[in-house]
C-alpha cells in the first residue's frame, strides 16, 4: 500500500482547481468529479471559486494564489477527517492534470 502525503495531495489539487478555471469544459468535468467524490457542497464551492476568479481580465496572480490557498486548507482539513479519499483525490488530480495538459498543449 502506498503512503500518501496528504498535504501534497491537497496542494496539487488546489493548484489544479485554479489552473482549470479558464477552461469551461475541463472545469465542468472537474466539478462533476469532485462532486461525485466529495459531495455537492464541494462542487458548489468550486463554482464559487470560478466566479471569484472570473473575468480573468480582473484576476490578479494574488487572487489566484489566495484561492489556491483556500482550497489547500479545505482539502487538508477534509483529508484529516476522511483519509480514505486521499487516493481517489490523488487519482483525480493525475487524470485532470492530463486533461489540462492536453487542453493547453
Amino acid at each position: 500500500m502506498q503512503v500518501l502525503h496528504q498535504p501534497r495531495v491537497a496542494w496539487d489539487m488546489a493548484r489544479l482547481i485554479v489552473s482549470a478555471v479558464p477552461d469551461d469544459r475541463l472545469f465542468d468535468w472537474l466539478c462533476a468529479e469532485v462532486g461525485a467524490l466529495l459531495g455537492p457542497d464541494h462542487a458548489r464551492s468550486l463554482r464559487d471559486t470560478q466566479q471569484r476568479l472570473r473575468p480573468w481580465a480582473r484576476t490578479t496572480p494574488d487572487a489566484a494564489a489566495v484561492e489556491a490557498g483556500r482550497w489547500r486548507v479545505r482539502l487538508e482539513d477534509l483529508l484529516r477527517t476522511r483519509p480514505e479519499v486521499a487516493e481517489p483525490l490523488r487519482s483525480l488530480t493525475v487524470i485532470a492534470s492530463g486533461h489540462y495538459r492536453n487542453q493547453i498543449g
